[in-house]
This record gives C-alpha cells, structure tokens and sequence, in this order.
C-alpha cells in the first residue's frame, strides 16, 4: 500500500485537468515506467499539447494483460473544497484530493502493480494504457486506440480502473452527443406571427425528443440489469436569440442519447431526424430556409461483456466478489472491447465520490486494489 499511496500522492499533485496540458504528468509516468524496464510508446494528440501512452513489459507481441486508466480529472472550479485538491491529505481512512477516485486511484496502483511485475520472470506480457481527455468524451483513447496494436500488440485480456467499488462491472451505455440547429428567419417582435422564430421550432424539437423518449421507456429494448433499463434521449442545452425584440433566426439544443449495447443509436436517430422533418415540412412553402439541421459531435461504445466470458470469472475471482454489476456511466471500455478483448471494468472508489469537493477514495479500496492486480498479474502473466 506504502507504494500505491506514494504514487498517488504524486498524481494528485499534477493539476491534470482535461482543459490543459497533460505532458507534465505524462512525462513522470514515462520516466517511472522506463526506469522499471517498460518499454512505453507516447502518443501525442493533433495538437502536441497532450499525450497518451502504450507501455509493455515481458515477451513482446499480441496477448498479455492490459491494466487502462486516463490521467485527466474534471475541473475544482467553483467547487467548495475544504482542503487544497491538488495536494493529497488524509484523514478517517480516506485519501482526498482531485482524482483520488475519479481515477488516479487506479492508475496509481497500475503503476505499483507495474513495478513489482518488473522483478518477475513474466511468461506473458503486461501493459498499461494511460490515456487523455477521457473526461471530456472518451476522445484521448478514441485517438490513441489505432496505435495499440502496431506499438505493444493487442492485449489478450484488459481491465479498465473506473471507480466500481473493486466489483466487476461488464456493461454500459454507449453516448451520443449531438447538436440540432434550428433555421428560421428573423424580424421584430412586434410583427411575430410574420416570422418563423428558430426557439419554437428548438422548442418542437424537444418536445419531439420526449415523446422518442416516452416511446422506448413504454417498448424499447430493455436490460434490466442497469437502473434505468433503456436507452435514454436526454435535451441539456438550448441557445438562441439576441435580443427580446428581435425574433431569432436561429437557436441550437444539445442532446445526447445514451444506448444500450443491444439498441443501435442510429434507430433512435432515424427516428429523432424523422420527427424533425414532420416538424419542418408544413413550415417550408411559407419559409424555404426552415430547417433543423442535426449533427454528431462525438460519440463512445457501449461494452457488454458477456457473463460467461472465461476472464470475467477470472476476474470476479481476484477482486473478491462473486457478483458482476453493471454501471450507469460509460468509459473507455468500448474501444478495447471493439477490438475483440475481453474487458471488465473494476477500480476502487465509488463515482458517487468523484466530481465532486473533497473527493477521496478509502484507503481500504486502494489496499483491494493492489491485492486484485497481484493475483491478475499472477494468473495471467507470471
């Protein structure tokens, strides 16, 4: 645990907020893992600002086990934090600051668990994937994932560390995130009727989105699994209009839709730009320029391991808990799982403590952590 904690209390101390840099971090995890043989790939963003890495020790080539976090944590400002978040503090068996949970955590006993595999004789090889910008869409590893095979080799197996309470989870929603903008034509508002105002058709628009919604909560695909067990269509942001005497011209709604594995995210946005159109086409003879223009502007997988998977036993066997669990948010599970590796997610802390003031995770879910990871390594690669 004393190494876990001493490599945490490290990564708490870089502010790795996905708005900024992340090479200053990235290079101390470079360093600790070629200072303990590893050979480490880093895969820069478009930019140069930012960097993920592949990292593998033991026989090089396909197979192995792949242990994946991300680095980025979400914003403290605005947040009332009684104690300073980006110094690690302890108090009641708990470790505080920005990411204990949220997942340094994790990546902090990946890279324990990293060191202690490099004095071990490994018949199979052990990797780590660090990425970027998870917290902001997943789009670190969306743009590093090409790389893993040509640079280390495709993992046979890989656990992604998101905070699950050390239970094994083998499912989530995929996310859609998208933008409908709205055309109408512009004028004053003392003549409104004259005009086609783009906030009411945003407003039809959503109203649309909740009655796709009530359609799949009434008969959608279902997984009961999950607490909500269907896919949701959620509307979070509508902006339009300069002014109150101007009528607007054009208004945008952000949405996402958030899938279940078995429901394809382009049935429900058939449906979402059908309705749409059923909003515009009484509109165009009078206003040629209405339109509701919808647009995708990213998007992760959903994972859905199966329960009879063999690591998933294997991997219910060294957390210590018999059940697996589904969770609410998603993760970079996806991608991996894309390629035809099995995934799990499992990590310690609970998500209902990250993002929030005061974040920490308890040292006991660290000391479970490092304990899942010694007998993982064990099985797989020694």
């Amino acid at each position: 645990m004393s190494q876990s904690r001493d490599i945490l209390e490290r990564l708490i101390g870089f502010a790795s907020v996905s708005s900024q840099s992340n090479l200053d971090i990235i290079v101390w995890i470079e360093d600790f893992l070629t200072r303990q043989g590893y050979a480490c790939h880093r895969v820069p963003d478009a930019t140069g600002t930012k960097a993920g890495i592949f990292a593998c020790l033991g026989p090089e080539g396909q197979g192995g086990l792949l242990l994946s976090s991300h680095c980025d944590v979400v914003p403290v400002t605005g947040q009332n934090w009684t104690r300073d978040p980006f110094v690690m503090s302890e108090a009641g068996g708990k470790l505080y600051g920005r990411g204990t949970t949220d997942m340094k955590g994790f990546l902090a006993c990946s890279l324990a668990a990293a060191a202690n595999a490099g004095k071990a004789d490994l018949n199979r090889p052990l990797k780590l994937a660090v990425s970027y910008d998870e917290e902001v869409g997943c789009l670190g590893i969306r743009d590093m994932i090409g790389e893993l095979g040509p640079s280390i080799g495709l993992p046979e197996y890989c656990v992604v560390g998101e905070p699950t309470s050390m239970q094994v989870a083998i499912g989530h929603k995929g996310k859609v995130f998208l933008r409908a903008t709205c055309h109408g034509t512009p004028g004053h508002s003392a003549m409104a009727p004259d005009f086609l105002n783009a906030l009411h058709l945003a407003s039809d628009f959503v109203t649309a989105l909740r009655r796709i919604q009530a359609d799949i909560a009434a008969g959608g695909v279902r997984d009961t699994d999950y607490d909500v067990p269907y896919s949701t269509v959620h509307a979070g942001r509508m902006e339009g209009g300069v002014a109150l005497n101007i009528v607007p011209d054009t208004a945008t709604v952000d949405f996402e839709i958030r899938h279940l594995a078995g429901h394809e995210p382009g049935d429900i946005l058939a449906a979402i730009r059908a309705a749409a159109d059923a909003i515009i086409a009484p509109l165009r003879e009078r206003f040629p320029v209405a339109a509701i223009e919808i647009e995708e502007v990213k998007s992760y997988p959903g994972l859905d391991t199966p329960a009879d998977n063999p690591f998933v036993a294997v991997a219910r066997d060294c957390s210590g808990y018999a059940g697996i669990i589904k969770v609410a948010y998603g993760t970079e599970a996806g991608y991996f799982s894309s390629l035809g590796i099995p995934t799990v997610v499992c990590g310690p802390g609970n998500m209902d403590q990250g993002h929030k003031p005061d974040e920490f995770v308890a040292i006991s879910q660290l000391d479970q952590c490092d304990a899942m990871l010694a007998r993982l390594i064990g099985r797989l690669c020694i």
